[in-house]
């Protein structure tokens, strides 16, 4: 039986909103319900966590517009990442159970100009983008880039947002990984206000908004015509720079610019370094895992939704990125990717490419695509089908994976850890960020990475005890 209706207060509510703002976005454009004159908008707004999520009019927030269960990308109505890749992709050449449908696949990075140097890890995203304005297939692309959060408004200052770039060196320049809650309104209302060709950059379940708004929107349908995925292990709350900053000695309100991959071809790609940049113009770094939070499979700080995803690499994308997390690429501080191709066009694009030797790109299968994910994958689809068992009161997400229970105890302790540090990880935060003591939330946080460390990698005197306990289930990630 379909769950009832719920809009995007419920959503919210059942932790499944993400922030995306498409429900926004289509409440100030859809024609069935005008917006009372003077009355208060719909919009996106940060919450006690330091997520997005959608504030407005009552009324608004209890229903939203009359598209909402179509195009919310966690509703429990919206059409899944398989229908709508079989919708998107009919001739897809191959159809695999966890990367899904695709052309075609490749391992390597850009091979001219500075993208490579200039990305977080391969350059291929930039390239891509910077390509599709090159050659005219789009007049726009949709990414985030850096913004300075003393141009908000006190309320709502981000470090990071959504912006349309119009020329391959405004594509380049928003090069880099950003992990900050982000939303969409604001470019999906100028792609409705000006005419054009679009391409939008975003995570999968952004990614999967588009495609869905795109689905009920023939406007939209006609003005997004390309959708750039990235990988995504979960998205970050703002809380993230705001407990980096105390741990490295600085105020939030003295940084002008956030780095979360500073990259060294000395070191490995995996070892991150983030970086602040003051207003003063000092710098400030620190490797992530010499920090409370270093370890990013252990989910501080994560989105409620990303427990109820189930889409690592971006399945509806015309073209989708990726780190190549398994050797010999993970020790290559130059950076590479994995790349997925969907769209006949783009696989043609980039075949010209690597022909003109212009993208050093070489073929891989789904199997190896699904080693480079392989911690993601296990979160998402093992994982998650244990988290849909845990009795859940309300809202039910509805997944292409079936509640199970059947797997070793440590698994179970392990993805029942995460599951606790980030519930509590937003929690104590923001109750030591009113009340001025994030020291406490910081002893907190060091203790539970320790413990899981522990379950997870067999690390210290508690993974030592583990380890004695089940010696044969030590998978990590």
């Amino acid at each position: 039986m379909p769950e009832p209706h719920a809009g995007p207060r419920g959503i919210a509510r059942a932790g499944l909103c993400i922030g995306c703002g498409s429900c926004v976005a289509r409440m100030r454009s859809a024609p069935e319900a005008p917006l009372a004159p003077g009355g208060e908008s719909p919009r996106m707004a940060f919450d006690r966590y330091g997520e997005l999520k959608p504030a407005g009019p009552p009324a608004w927030l209890r229903h939203g517009p009359a598209a909402f269960p179509h195009i919310c990308p966690f509703s429990p109505r919206a059409c899944d990442e398989t229908r709508l890749a079989a919708e998107l992709f009919p001739q897809a050449a191959c159809d695999d159970p966890l990367v899904g449908r695709f052309q075609s696949a490749y391992v390597g990075h850009a091979d001219e100009g500075s993208f490579r140097a200039n990305g977080s890890s391969g350059g291929m995203v930039s390239w891509t983008a910077s390509e599709l304005l090159r050659t005219g297939l789009v007049d726009a692309v949709a990414h985030v880039v850096a913004a300075d959060p003393a141009q908000g408004d006190g309320r709502d200052s981000r470090f990071f947002r959504y912006s349309l770039s119009r020329t391959p060196e405004e594509a380049e320049a928003g090069a880099r990984s950003r992990y900050y809650p982000v939303e969409m309104s604001e470019v999906l209302e100028q792609m409705r206000t000006v005419p054009g060709r679009y391409a939008v950059v975003g995570v999968p379940c952004f990614v999967k908004a588009v495609q869905l708004l795109r689905r009920e929107d023939a406007l939209m349908r006609e003005r997004i015509v390309f959708t750039l995925g990235l990988f995504c292990g979960h998205m970050k709350s703002a809380r993230l720079v705001d407990s980096f900053a105390y741990q490295m000695g600085v105020a939030v309100e003295d940084i002008r610019s956030v780095e979360y991959r500073l990259k060294d071809a000395r070191r490995p790609a995996n070892w991150y370094t983030a970086q602040f940049v003051l207003r003063d113009g000092r710098s400030v770094q620190r490797d992530w895992f010499h920090l409370a939070e270093g370890d990013w499979g252990s989910g501080f700080f994560q989105n409620e939704a990303c427990n109820a995803c189930d889409d690592v690499v971006g399945e509806t994308a015309d073209i989708s990125f990726g780190d190549a997390w398994v050797e010999p690429y993970a020790s290559d501080g130059r950076g590479t990717n994995v790349v997925i191709v969907r769209s006949p066009l783009l696989h043609a694009l980039v075949a010209d490419a690597i022909a003109a030797r212009r993208l050093a790109l070489a073929p891989v299968d789904a199997a190896f695509l699904a080693r480079t994910q392989a911690a993601g994958l296990r979160q998402r689809r093992e994982g998650l089908a244990y988290r849909l068992s845990w009795r859940r009161r309300g809202l039910r997400p509805v997944k292409r994976v079936r509640p199970a229970r059947a797997l070793p105890w440590r698994r179970k302790l392990i993805y029942r850890m995460r599951a606790a540090i980030t519930r509590w990880s937003r929690r104590l935060f923001a109750a030591a960020r009113a009340s001025g003591t994030r020291f406490l939330y910081v002893r907190w946080a060091r203790g539970a990475l320790a413990l899981y460390h522990g379950l997870a990698y067999s690390r210290g005197r508690i993974g030592a005890l583990v380890a004695r306990m089940a010696p044969d289930d030590s998978s990590p990630g």
